[in-house]
């Protein structure tokens, strides 16, 4: 009993003692700051991403911080059917922002600022006008998401929307052809609450149900749970589609439902959309609810329910399997309203042996019936580049052998064989033959770059064993007889062909070192002078650029062998006896 008592007051005497230990344990404490000449290099502006119109005559500059801010890594996040969305501003909550956008003549020096800006811009979303002489894009406020439009030749931009956009699902922009009206998702005056999950009291149990078939699936993250999340999930993915012209005057074009995805017709006229409907699943994520994907006219006429797909929960098993049925729709670059669907020969079973996986077919408008085939695939098919009526090209591929074929193939003669003229591991750099050069139809689209005798051009990333040398390769896809147009020679430096001019036989290429900051130029193929310098961006870390580096070697003290990497200030001379820094 005695030992009790004492054992007590010593717990008592040792608590009182920790107390103003666990207070200044608690004290407030901020960020820390490192050296201002670290901070200036963390804190460097980073150059700005580039994008060039099609037509050459607008280069865009597109500034972004190096690092989201602690205010942005704090905002509220909702994880539901595969997405992340912030629930406050109605966009991804992992979406990256630009904050300033500058409009530069590639013959022109100095870049514009472009005016009008926002307080605090949050870019997102750019999409070009047909005609290339606009860019639409969604600032992010506190309240919500807005549309703002750019006039490239002006260097202005203008406020279009309110905060009322829905950038939670699918695309969000999409111009009309005459590019002086845009269709935008805006949020359902309809829309309810959304439940608070932490708040929220179940009003009964979540049940499984299982028929007792085998079902290979994945593990997918950020899944619905529950009735709530199901709730939350249809309120934000609803939207209403506008027609909103280039003065904000807006008109309902389409009621409230959960829009996926919106794809013009090349001419125009038809708009094809994709919706989510009900029931949703626990299992997949909400590109495998069940949809509809409708045809339209541009004036929002309905033309045809072209496909109704369920749920998709059960697969086979691979990463190659498919669903049965339509699928992949998409729109013929090279024709006025032409679609294009694919079908599985296998079933969508990766483990069923057959001579051809996918076949491809073209519907005409308005889209009824089956199609008519177009090509059939080895492997799964994974795109086609469009040329001419009597030229395109496909590619197709398989997971588990890492094989891809390229086919030329007479989109207008299913019965003319193709030829393979890519059959290789996709992996297999030293095998890449490049990636086709593509420009702009009269509709907008991109189609094959070809000249009269059906040539195109690739442009590779060169890499050997000896170095990476960029090339631009001209092949004739009727004879395949390839010629080596360029390669780049450049030892101490690193360039990349970003796009080749055909007509006037110029590159966009950009050159960078280890101590060349990265700037863009054409590079003049006929004509023998020097490359044109497009940009003029400046190295943010001079401090450091000709630091020396060196690998060194050193034994520890128990012998062992290590080696790791010094780096020494410009102009310090190892034999001076300086202390090192």
């Amino acid at each position: 009993m005695k030992l009790r008592i004492i054992s007590s007051g010593f717990f008592v005497f040792f608590l009182t003692l920790l107390i103003p230990s666990v207070g200044h344990l608690q004290e407030k404490l901020t960020y820390q700051q490192p050296p201002q000449e670290i901070l200036e290099l963390v804190d460097a502006p980073l150059a700005p991403r580039v994008r060039m119109t099609d037509n050459g005559k607008h280069m865009l500059l597109l500034y972004r911080d190096a690092y989201k801010s602690i205010a942005e890594l704090s905002e509220p996040e909702m994880r539901l059917a595969g997405l992340r969305i912030n629930p406050v501003t109605n966009i991804g909550s992992r979406t990256n922002y630009y904050n300033n956008i500058m409009v530069k003549s590639p013959s022109e020096r100095d870049a514009r600022q472009v005016e009008g800006l926002p307080e605090n811009p949050r870019l997102a979303n750019f999409s070009f006008s047909p005609d290339e002489s606009m860019v639409a894009v969604t600032n992010t406020t506190p309240q919500g998401v807005e549309v703002w439009v750019l006039d490239l030749a002006k260097a202005e931009v203008k406020k279009i929307t309110e905060a009322r956009v829905n950038a939670n699902l699918g695309d969000v922009i999409n111009w009309f052809k005459d590019s002086s009206s845009l269709l935008i998702k805006m949020l359902p005056d309809s829309r309810k609450e959304l439940i608070d999950q932490i708040q929220a009291v179940p009003e009964g149990p979540t049940i499984s149900t299982n028929d007792g078939k085998k079902a290979q699936n994945r593990t997918y993250q950020d899944l619905l749970t529950n009735p709530n999340d199901e709730f939350n999930f249809q309120q934000l993915a609803q939207s209403e589609l506008y027609k909103v012209s280039l003065d904000g005057s807006k008109s309902l074009w389409k009621p409230a439902a959960m829009y996926r995805n919106i794809s013009f017709s090349p001419n125009g006229e038809y708009v094809m959309v994709v919706t989510v409907e009900q029931p949703f699943s626990y299992l997949v994520p909400y590109y495998r609810f069940p949809s509809t994907t409708t045809i339209y006219s541009k004036d929002g006429d309905l033309v045809n329910t072209l496909l109704e797909v369920p749920l998709i929960e059960d697969l086979p098993k691979g990463f190659m399997a498919e669903r049965k049925g339509m699928r992949d729709l998409s729109w013929r670059a090279d024709r006025d309203a032409t679609l294009i669907y694919v079908e599985a020969l296998d079933e969508g079973d990766p483990e069923i042996e057959v001579p051809f996986r996918d076949a491809v077919y073209m519907l005409e408008a308005p889209f009824n019936g089956k199609g008519s085939l177009v090509l059939k695939t080895i492997n799964r098919f994974n795109y086609i580049s469009w040329g001419n009526d009597e030229i395109a090209l496909a590619r197709d591929y398989w997971w588990n052998t890492r094989n891809t074929k390229l086919y030329v193939f007479n989109p207008s003669d299913p019965k003319e064989e193709p030829t393979i003229m890519v059959d290789r591991n996709y992996q297999d750099v030293y095998s890449d033959p490049g990636s086709f050069v593509m420009k702009r139809n009269k509709n907008g689209n991109m189609v094959l770059s070809l000249d009269s005798e059906n040539n195109a051009y690739l442009l590779g990333d060169g890499y050997t064993d000896k170095g990476q040398f960029p090339f631009v390769d001209q092949i004739n896809l009727n004879t395949l007889k390839k010629e080596r147009r360029y390669e780049s020679r450049l030892e101490d430096k690193k360039e990349d062909i970003l796009d080749y001019k055909v007509a006037e036989d110029e590159l966009l290429v950009r050159i960078e070192s280890k101590n060349i900051y990265p700037n863009y130029y054409y590079k003049h193929l006929k004509k023998k002078k020097a490359p044109t310098q497009l940009t003029f961006f400046e190295n943010p870390f001079k401090s450091i650029q000709d630091v020396h580096k060196e690998v060194i070697t050193y034994t520890r003290e128990d012998g062992l062998e290590l080696s790791g990497t010094l780096y020494l200030p410009v102009g310090y001379k190892k034999d001076s006896g300086e202390k090192m820094p």
